[in-house]
């Protein structure tokens, strides 16, 4: 069941790439959602190709933390916020993006494949997370990029909400992992 799960996850992942690179070329690469996305492609072939190993594993824990965030920020942020449940959940990138590639491929790690075991691990999908975040907070305080989310307009924004922020996502992302940890060792 889990090989069949991370080849549909990568088959549903081109189509989902097919539209946000006709949409914003490179500029995908701003994208926590994307990158989240390229990180389920590549660790779903991975599954694919060469099964269950220890790489393989790290690869699915973090990219199903990483997804885990982009549909937690999806649905309590950036829908709140304005940007649209129809858009964001069921048309375009965001149906491959937001919905179905998330579900899919945490369901597949959590109920169908092996588990990473180190609590240590908790600390990948955070740090990674956060260098992202930070990273574009300098560009955009830089002024060489606008976004690509409301919360990294450290320009149109008081330090004080920057900081709030950063530490709200910090503390969803930190969440996240440490559930998906906890139920994987659960289930």
């Amino acid at each position: 069941m889990a090989k069949a799960l991370n080849i549909l996850v990568v088959l549903l992942e081109i189509p989902g790439f097919y539209r946000s690179i006709s949409d914003r070329k490179w500029t995908i690469l701003a994208y926590y959602t994307q990158l989240s996305n390229i990180c389920a492609l590549v660790s779903s072939l991975m599954f694919a190709v060469l099964g269950e190993n220890s790489l393989t594993c790290m690869m699915r824990y973090l990219s199903s933390c990483m997804l885990a965030m982009t549909f937690v920020v999806t649905v309590f942020v950036l829908i709140p916020m304005g940007a649209g449940i129809k858009r964001m959940m069921f048309s375009g990138n965001g149906l491959f993006h937001h919905l179905l590639c998330p579900v899919l491929s945490v369901t597949s790690y959590l109920l169908f494949e092996k588990h990473v075991k180190d609590m240590g691990m908790v600390l990948m999908p955070v740090l990674a997370t956060l260098f992202y975040g930070v990273f574009m907070m300098i560009l955009n305080g830089l002024g060489k990029f606008e976004g690509p989310y409301p919360f990294f307009r450290v320009r149109h924004q008081t330090g004080r909400a920057t900081l709030l922020w950063t530490a709200a996502l910090a503390a969803v992302i930190a969440a996240l992992s440490l559930g998906i940890l906890a139920a994987s060792a659960l289930l």
